[in-house]
């Protein structure tokens, strides 16, 4: 079994009261949270059904259950640990409520058919999306959200939608995930009987992660442990300099104002990373004490000096990438580090674009952690197949190819009527295509839009050879209203934008004279090689956190890309922090000059990190 050093000790040892257990990266603070319910049983004879342990994702739930089971062997399973909505839709369930769960998908298809109702057609079903579920985090009512925002057109009609939403999932018997914790508060803040229950059935509740709660995760914490008796205990853990999830409604300031919420609250500091060396860490405390809303912690470790933090300057994002790959290489075959012991992470999705071509083209193996290659994202890979039928609509690659276009934009095509051509077009020795011109349609709404997709098509089929890759993708953008397409599907993300991708594919395009090359490029990033687990790992920071890796390069540290343009200054630090705090041995920062063909300026972060602001 590990040893817990003295303030992990401290922590785990605490059994009645309240505690917040405040933890730099790479301080073993899961360990802690895990120790400290073992020692709940083992030690004072709590009953493991009288523990609650809750956090974030299901991947941080099953890692918690793996370290318990060695510890309290077959007792673990009677310890309650779960995410925190998890929970709610089992408490739910137990108290008798009948309900469906939907899909994200099923959601946005749901507000989409209301705001057809409403004729809202001009306003983005994701923003919709996003802003309702930011009400419910808050715990604000639709009838609320309606008196708030009445003085504001467009707010008051998102309030519409978000009425009739509310009654369209009554009717069904349906929940979303934020109703998980919007009707889990209203059962617990208005049947005593239901909360009283609870409070007795978990004398102990633990939280891991505290900095990602939102108002509604906070308030229904508050209704379990509020008017207990002594011997109970509310014990959370976590690290306000790794808040990074304000998009979703996560406030930073419930870990920061932990202290007045509980007055005579214990605070147990867990500063010692076993993670870093000190030159690492050194960069570390530099960047994140610029922000001044935080809990002051000094970052300590006991491992060996290390190499200097390494800062390469690029002249554009090429540049950068080819810098990285011979940095990469440099690692692997002078310092023996495996690939897979690398991670390359950037503020947004759409960056990796670059960095994936130089990879490829230099044969070093990558993988995407937790995501696509980006020739394989939707709305890149539908572009992609437009392109493909363009250049080909008459073979059997260009049948294909219609078949994955054709209800993208949504054209209310059925599998029926692809069928329905499927069997005309064989019968007549025709390619989809030319079936599709020829068929008689009976039905008026399919042929309005055959038509108009006829229309769209044959001029750039004609003219495939004399248009250029790039003017044919922008072209198809405009023509097909693509990128309002994609914006509407768009549900809240904080590190992938779709238009950036889009973008950003339309930038690859402008090198190659015709699509056939294009497309060739893109196929070659199928290869073992771009999906290779034991390669480099490529991904945003926001998939990273959680993770550490031997050697780190953390990219685009210039003004727009990190800090992002519109982000909150303190947020975008703090998610730079969690992006350098990944690195165990070396640590790169990198930047270009220009980046898209424009002028960019070095990051303050960089200068921060360094020392040098």
């Amino acid at each position: 079994m590990i040893t817990l050093n003295i303030e992990q000790k401290k922590a785990a040892s605490f059994t009645h009261g309240t505690a917040a257990v405040v933890a730099v990266p790479g301080a073993g603070k899961t360990l802690t949270m895990t120790h400290r319910i073992a020692n709940l049983v083992k030690n004072h004879g709590v009953a493991p059904e009288s523990i609650l342990g809750l956090t974030f994702t299901r991947n941080a739930a099953s890692a918690m259950k793996e370290k318990l089971r060695p510890i309290l062997k077959d007792i673990a399973p009677r310890v309650t640990l779960a995410t925190i909505h998890a929970f709610c839709n089992s408490l739910l369930h137990n108290e008798g409520r009948a309900f469906e769960i939907l899909s994200e998908k099923e959601q946005l298809t749901l507000i989409k058919k209301i705001m057809k109702k409403h004729k809202m057609g001009q306003m983005p079903a994701g923003m919709v999306v996003k802003e309702i579920a930011l009400a419910k985090n808050n715990l604000v009512l639709a009838e609320e959200f309606k008196d708030l925002h009445q003085c504001d057109a467009t707010m008051a009609k998102i309030g519409k939608v978000y009425e009739s939403y509310e009654k369209e999932k009554q009717k069904r018997l349906q929940l979303d995930l934020n109703d998980l914790l919007m009707e889990t508060y209203l059962l617990l803040n208005e049947n005593e009987e239901t909360r009283r229950k609870y409070q007795e059935q978990y004398t102990h509740i633990l939280v891991d992660e505290f900095q990602d709660t939102n108002p509604a995760q906070m308030e229904i914490l508050k209704l379990l442990v509020s008017g207990r008796n002594d011997r109970t205990s509310f014990w959370i853990c976590g690290d306000d300099w790794q808040s990074i999830y304000a998009f979703t409604g996560a406030s930073v300031s419930n870990i920061l104002n932990f202290g007045k919420m509980f007055p005579g609250c214990n605070q147990f500091v867990l500063d010692l990373n076993y993670r870093s060396t000190p030159q690492i860490l050194q960069v570390c405390q530099n960047l994140i004490r610029h922000n001044s809303r935080k809990i002051e912690k000094t970052l300590r470790t006991l491992n060996p000096e290390g190499e200097g933090v390494l800062v390469l300057e690029a002249a554009n994002e090429e540049d950068e990438a080819l810098q990285i790959v011979n940095e990469i290489r440099a690692l692997h075959s002078v310092k023996g580090y495996a690939y897979k012991n690398i991670a390359v992470l950037y503020r947004a999705n759409s960056y990796s674009r670059s960095i994936e071509e130089v990879f490829s083209k230099q044969r070093v193996p990558y993988h995407i952690e937790k995501g696509t290659n980006f020739y394989e994202r939707p709305e890149v890979k539908t572009l992609l197949e437009y392109l493909r039928f363009i250049n080909d609509p008459l073979s059997d690659e260009g049948d294909e190819a219609f078949k994955s276009i054709i209800n993208v934009p949504n054209r209310y095509i059925g599998r029926k009527f692809i069928g329905d051509l499927e069997e005309y077009s064989a019968e007549s020795a025709r390619h989809l295509y030319a079936g599709l011109k020829s068929m008689k349609i009976e039905i008026p709404y399919l042929r309005r839009y055959t038509r108009e997709f006829i229309e769209v098509m044959d001029p750039l089929i004609r003219d495939a050879k004399a248009i250029e890759p790039s003017e044919m993708i922008a072209i198809l953008r405009d023509a097909l209203d693509y990128d309002r397409f994609v914006t509407d599907l768009d549900l809240p993300a904080p590190d992938d934008e779709k238009i950036a991708n889009i973008n950003q594919l339309q930038l690859a395009a402008n090198r190659y004279n015709d699509i056939k090359t294009l497309l060739n490029y893109a196929e070659s990033f199928k290869e073992k090689l771009s999906n290779n687990k034991n390669g480099t790992a490529l991904m945003t920071i926001h998939k990273a956190k959680g993770l550490e890796f031997p050697a780190v390069f953390l990219t685009g540290l210039m003004g727009g890309h990190l800090p992002a343009t519109n982000g909150d200054l303190e947020e975008e630090r703090r998610i730079a922090f969690v992006g350098i705090s990944r690195a165990m041995k070396i640590l790169y920062l990198t930047y270009c000059q220009t980046y898209g063909g424009r002028q960019t300026k070095r990051s303050t972060f960089l200068g921060e990190m360094l020392g040098k602001e």
